[in-house]
C-alpha cells in the first residue's frame, strides 16, 4: 500500500508559515525573477553574469571600493563577488589598484572597456525598470520606493536587535 502525500490543509494554523504570505520568501522570489528578467538584456550581448553587472554597476557608481566592501553594497556573497571580479578582472573590465593608506589593501575600478559596458548597458536596464513600473502611478511608485526605504531600515534595526544590540548604540 501506498503512503499518501499530505495536502496543505485549505485554512492553515495562524502560526503556519505561508509561504505566499512570507515577506523574506515573496521578496527572494521577485528579486530573482527580476534578475533573470534583466539579465536577459545583458548576459548574451555582452557575457555578462548578474553578479558581474552588480559588480560593474556598483563600482561605477562607487568607485576605488574593494571586493568585501561590493560585497557589502550588493548582499551578495564574498565568493560569488570575488569570483566576479576574477572574471571582469580576466576579461579586461576591471582594474585593482593598491589603496593608497593601507598597502595590504586592493581597491577596485572599471576599466575603460568596463566603463563602455556600463554606458551600454545601464540604458537597458533603465528602459527594463520603465517597462515595469508603468503600470503605476508616480504616487504607487514613490510609496513603493519609500515602504523599499523603510523595510531597509527595518532589517538593518532587526540585526542588530538579534545582534543584541541597538540602533541609537
Amino acid at each position: 500500500m501506498a503512503a499518501s502525500i499530505p495536502t496543505p490543509s485549505a485554512t492553515p494554523a495562524a502560526d503556519a508559515l505561508q509561504l505566499e504570505r512570507f515577506l523574506p520568501y515573496r521578496l527572494s522570489v521577485l528579486s530573482n525573477r527580476l534578475s533573470t528578467a534583466i539579465a536577459q538584456v545583458y548576459s548574451q550581448r555582452f557575457g555578462l553574469a548578474i553578479t558581474e553587472w552588480r559588480v560593474i554597476a556598483v563600482l561605477e557608481r562607487f568607485p576605488g571600493l574593494s571586493a568585501n566592501e561590493v560585497a557589502q553594497r550588493t548582499a551578495m556573497d564574498k565568493v560569488a563577488v570575488s569570483r566576479a571580479v576574477s572574471r571582469l578582472f580576466e576579461a579586461g573590465r576591471l582594474e585593482r589598484e593598491i589603496h593608497d593608506d593601507d598597502r595590504r589593501r586592493s581597491v577596485l575600478r572599471l576599466s575603460a572597456e568596463g566603463q563602455r559596458i556600463h554606458r551600454e548597458v545601464a540604458p537597458l536596464a533603465l528602459a527594463f525598470e520603465q517597462r515595469l513600473l508603468r503600470g503605476m502611478s508616480d504616487g504607487e511608485r514613490d510609496l513603493l520606493f519609500g515602504l523599499l526605504d523603510r523595510l531597509d531600515a527595518l532589517e538593518v534595526e532587526a540585526e542588530l536587535d538579534a545582534a543584541g544590540g541597538s540602533p541609537t548604540g
